[in-house]
């Protein structure tokens, strides 16, 4: 009997634990990927709390409709183990990454493309089972991407930290002025957000955190600016310098004090995306919005769609690596705690 070992949540706000199980056999359209990296992303904390922060001191509780003991994880590269009936057999032992954002299938959001949508999902280490693990079942073949020639740490992080950034960004591509652009927060979505901006966008990339750390760490990757949104005057600063502020935002990060800083830099006639899960509430005087005929748009993870694009654009070299480091997957615990100390730069890829 074949065994896999997991790192699981068994109790919310609690540290993981190893859990062995009798590993699942796959069924149907279903494949068995043996797991060589998955990466360790923010929201894999949102998950182990069990609650995202809604701001003054109110909680949105999502624990609901998962059980325990869970394996969280969505950033997965692997070998294909083992298929179902309805899978060809000449997939076993292929190198993939995983796509995580998978749907119901049957919905009219799932028919029409954008899985990411759906409310009845399987998200790979949110609603079912993912990749903290030494194994992983997923539900089909068609969610496996092939990856060669990237190396598989990159490969990996591009079906989340890579799609997410990848998305928000393409939703400032087609705005008709695009003289400037920011992201704010430089965790490992921001880092890829920054690598990525480089061959969509013709203009400078300016960023924004308040870790030193990865100011120098964008310098170093391509960033023109970096902006310390806690120094005195800076907005005023920020003002002068760009001409009226920035045609476009994206915040990486997703907090009460990141939104309040966009929102004080973006240009009249400009465009916030914003895709982190920081968490708080924001609020705007309506007739600052009106007045400042800005855009906010909320975005987070991409389609298989914008996976399949991603990857053409990696493996074709057109994207940079971002900072990563590799470490056992049975120190998870370890690095969940240095994440959420904001003692990481760029992305912790676990490995079995």
């Amino acid at each position: 009997m074949a065994l896999m070992h997991r790192q699981s949540l068994v109790k919310f706000d609690a540290p993981l634990c190893e859990t062995i199980v009798e590993t699942p056999k796959p069924k149907g359209k279903e494949v068995l990927v043996r797991i060589e990296r998955c990466g360790l992303c923010h929201s894999d904390l949102h998950i182990q709390d069990g609650y995202a922060d809604l701001g003054g001191g109110k909680r949105l509780d999502t624990t609901r409709g998962m059980t325990l003991p869970f394996t969280l994880g969505h950033e997965i590269a692997g070998v294909v183990e083992e298929v179902g009936a309805d899978v060809a057999s000449s997939l076993v032992g292929a190198k993939r990454a995983v796509f995580p954002w998978i749907g119901c299938g049957q919905c009219r959001d799932c028919l029409n493309g954008d899985e990411n949508l759906c409310v009845k999902n399987r998200f790979l280490g949110v609603s079912i089972d993912g990749g903290f693990a030494s194994h992983v079942l997923v539900p089909d073949a068609r969610y496996l991407l092939e990856y060669d020639p990237l190396p598989i740490n990159q490969a990996a992080t591009l079906m989340c930290s890579g799609v997410t950034a990848y998305g928000a960004l393409k939703r400032l591509v087609d705005r008709p002025r695009q003289r400037n652009l920011l992201l704010i927060g430089l965790g490992g979505v921001g880092m890829m957000g920054l690598s990525f901006a480089q061959s969509m966008f013709k203009q400078k990339i300016s960023v924004a955190d308040l870790s030193p750390a990865a100011r120098e760490t964008a310098l170093k990757n391509g960033a023109s600016v970096a902006y310390d949104p806690s120094e005195q005057d800076i907005v005023k600063r920020i003002m002068k310098e760009t001409e009226g502020g920035f045609d476009e935002v994206v915040d990486f990060a997703g907090n009460e004090k990141s939104m309040a800083f966009a929102v004080s830099v973006v240009a009249r006639g400009g465009k916030i995306v914003v895709s982190g899960l920081m968490g708080g509430s924001f609020n705007l005087p309506m007739v600052q919005w009106i007045y400042k005929r800005m855009t906010i748009e909320g975005f987070m993870v991409g389609t298989l769609a914008e996976g399949h694009e991603l990857m053409a654009l990696a493996r074709a070299g057109k994207i940079k690596p971002t900072p990563m480091r590799e470490e056992p997957m049975a120190d998870v615990q370890k690095w969940i705690d240095a994440l959420r100390g904001g003692k990481v730069v760029g992305r912790i890829m676990l490995k079995n």
